[in-house]
Formats: structure tokens, sequence, C-alpha cells
């Protein structure tokens, strides 16, 4: 088999604590085949923003060897080589900001049907939207449309009217933190083939359509944030980034044991509960002390407590996010967590007492075919399995776009719905062409 023969999309997750490259590729069954994977400690990235762009660059470059080593491992592939010059790149961090904002265009030829070209003018004009200063355009995510007095229109092409509007969720970043990412990749030779939102990334990777249609509310539990992402009806509604994750957990372990900070990670990781009732009152761990002094015992219901109690105020600022956006008594499929802070013990129970909503935790087992990584099931990777599969959606969206002309598919609504669609991504990464590329 020759490399050239075998769509290959790599997603390129910069997150607080790690950086992980991996390579996919889209099997016969529509699943994702996982080539090979590669991660390095993340020593730029401060909740979610890099801030030291040659520690980050260096991470990159590690993680992508070691995925294309990983790819040369891999059994089930008969590639013994790999070349990668772009990546889809995921997003993150507090400057990250979401607003609703509804928009509108008149059409001349009113007697005509609604092409692409008006949905793509709408589009676009939305991208003009002012914002304050500093910040730029992420994500341009349309909702319902309405064509004259007809509302709730989901794919108004094909449609007749004077007036076609749309409600927006609009996601916006800081041009530098924007930049930063972008000198970082492109120091690491190469380019971004896209830039993504990682909770919708983590969403295409671990939440169910009938989920989403039904609301759903995804919760993204990474090192430096948790991000939030909620869903109804098929469409997302609200996003939000919360400025805590799985480090300060990590750090209250360190102040409230009186541990280091590697022991409070490994405390954390092997013996971590969400819910202090789950553990008895006798039971210790021993760890290792400065030197000179005896071992430490550490209390494994103490240990529960501290991380209890943080955990809690994270999912109360859930609450009020889930509150905020006006969906609490519509989220019919609850809460799905994912991200590697998720995989604290008794942490769905914990949830579900604190918010009254079902929980689960999310894995991105559904949409993975084969993969000699067992790894990259947990949850931790739920972001960069999800940047491939978006890679994949983006790439088979615009080919959609390039079929549009042909006369027989105007009569697929299955074709027009790709045809959106593909509109949607063109617009969303409408500001990262190559010539936007150059102020960076």
């Amino acid at each position: 088999m020759q490399v050239q023969e075998l769509k290959i999309v790599v997603g390129l997750d910069i997150g607080t604590t790690k950086v992980c490259a991996i390579v996919g590729t889209k099997n016969e069954h529509g699943k994702i085949d996982i080539l090979g994977m590669g991660k390095a400690e993340s020593l730029g990235v401060i909740r979610g923003e890099v801030r030291n762009i040659d520690k980050t660059v260096k991470a990159i470059v590690e993680a992508i060897e070691k995925a294309k080593e990983s790819v040369s491992q891999n059994p089930h592939s008969k590639i013994s080589r790999i070349d990668i010059s772009s990546v889809h790149v995921g997003i993150a961090g507090q400057h990250i900001k979401s607003l609703q904002h509804k928009n509108s265009i008149s059409r001349t030829n009113t007697d005509d049907e609604i092409t692409r070209e008006d949905v793509e003018r709408l589009i676009k004009d939305t991208h003009n939207l002012a914002l304050p200063p500093g910040d730029k355009i992420i994500h341009v995510l349309p909702q319902e449309f309405t064509v004259d007095d007809i509302v709730d229109v989901t794919e108004p092409i094909g449609m007749t009217g004077v007036r076609l509007s749309s409600n927006f969720h609009i996601i916006t970043g800081h041009i530098e933190a924007i930049k930063n990412i972008n000198k970082s990749v492109v120091r690491a030779n190469l380019t971004v083939a896209g830039l993504i939102l990682e909770p919708i990334s983590s969403a295409d990777a671990v939440l169910a359509y009938e989920e989403m249609e039904a609301g759903v509310c995804l919760v993204d539990i990474g090192g430096g944030t948790t991000d939030v992402a909620i869903f109804k009806n098929g469409i997302i509604r609200h996003t939000a980034v919360i400025p805590f994750g799985g480090n300060i957990i990590t750090e209250d372990i360190t102040e409230g044991c009186q541990v280091l900070r590697n022991q409070a990670e490994l405390l954390k990781t092997k013996f971590g509960s969400a819910l202090a009732e789950e553990n008895k009152e006798n039971e210790l761990v021993s760890i290792p002390s400065f030197k000179g002094r005896a071992p430490k015992e550490v209390s494994l219901k103490n240990l529960a407590l501290v991380i209890q109690a943080r955990v809690e105020e994270i999912f109360e600022e859930v609450l009020f996010q889930i509150k905020s956006s006006g969906l609490e008594k519509k989220l019919n499929a609850g809460i799905v967590i994912t991200g590697g802070g998720s995989q604290l013990k008794h942490l769905s129970m914990l949830v579900e007492l604190v918010t009254g909503m079902d929980a689960r935790i999310g894995y991105a087992n559904e949409h993975l075919g084969k993969t000699h990584i067992e790894e990259i099931k947990s949850p931790m990777y739920a972001t960069a399995v999800g940047l491939v599969i978006k890679g994949f959606e983006n790439e088979n969206s615009l080919n959609d776009l390039k079929e549009e002309n042909e006369p027989e598919n105007k009569k697929s609504s299955k074709l027009t719905k790709g045809i959106f669609k593909g509109l949607v991504e063109k617009y969303n990464n409408w500001m990262f062409n190559d010539e936007d590329m150059k102020d960076f």
C-alpha cells in the first residue's frame, strides 16, 4: 500500500498537561482507525493558552515524531513511514467567549430558490460582526433559520423568500492567543488545516447524535480548564470555559495533604475519589517523606474530601452555565463527562448529586475502528480523537460543495444538507486562509 492511497488526518491537542498528536484514517465502515499516537509533556501552556512558544514548539515536535514512530510500529498498517505536514488543532482557554447574534439579508431574486450563495453571503456577513478590541471570531455556528415568516428552518436551501435570517452561536478568542498557537505550529514545520474549539471536537468523539437531539451538556475536564458545551435539537446552544481543571485538584491535594506535587498527582490518579463517603476512615496509604524522615500516611477519606470539595465547585459552575443557557429542564440526555479529569472514581455519582441530572463518562470507543494503542480509548484523548473526526467531516463537507453543480444532486436532500454543512465549515475557517496566515 502506498502512503498516498490512504487519506490521513492528524489531530493535534495542545493541552495544559500534554501535547498529543493522533494519526487517523477512515475505514470502509466509517470508523476511525488510529494509525499512531505521540505525546509529550506540555510545559509552555497555562490554562489552555500558549505562554511559552519555544517550549510548546519543542513539545509539538516531540509529539509528532513519536506519532510517526508509532505509525511505523503499527501491526495493522502496511505503512512503514509517514510524513506529517498539516494538522487539525484544538483551541481552548479562558480567553474563549461565546455570544448569540441574529443576522439577516434581503434577496433580490425572490422568485428563485434560496441557494448556497445566499447562505454563504449570510454567514460571511456575520463574520463582519464588530467585536471588542483584540477578539477574533473562531466559529460562526448557525442555529435555526427564518425565511420571511417561516421560523425554525433547519435547511433553507431550496426554499423561496425575500428575507433570510438566522440565529448564530458565535465563538471568539483573543487574537494573540490564536497567533501563539499558529506560531507554535508553524515553527514546528507544520501548517494548520483547521482550528477547532476543543469541546466541539470532544463532542464529536463522545456524544451520540441522539443525545445532541435530546439535549445534553458535555463537560470536558482538562488539566487547566473545564470546557462546557450544551446541545439541543442537534445544535450547539451554549459554550463556556471554567478556569479550573485537574491541575488545581492536584494543587489542593499538595496543600491539603502536605505532600509533594508529583506525589499529589499520583495520589489523585491511583487512589483519588470524588465521593468521600465511598472511603472508609481506616483506609491509609503510605508515601515516602523527605530525606531522613519516616514515610507519611495519608487517609484516603481525607484525600477524597479534598478532591470532592473542588469537584463540587467545578460542577456548581457547570450547573450555573446550564441554567444560564435556559435549557436546564430540557437536557433529557443529562451530562456527559470526558477529558483526563473524568477518570476520578465515583465522579458521575457526585455529578448526579450536585446537579440532579443523569451523568455518564464519555469514551470515544463508538467511533474507533482498529488501533494498536489501547490507551487511546481513555477519555483523556477524546479531544485529539475528535480533532481527527472533525478533520474528516470538514473534508467530506467541502467535497459535497464541489459536487453541488451537478443537476441530479439538487434533488438529494442528503447532499443539500452536505452542501449546507460545507458552507458552515468553510466559513468557520474563513479567517484562517493562506492570506490571513501571513498576519500570524
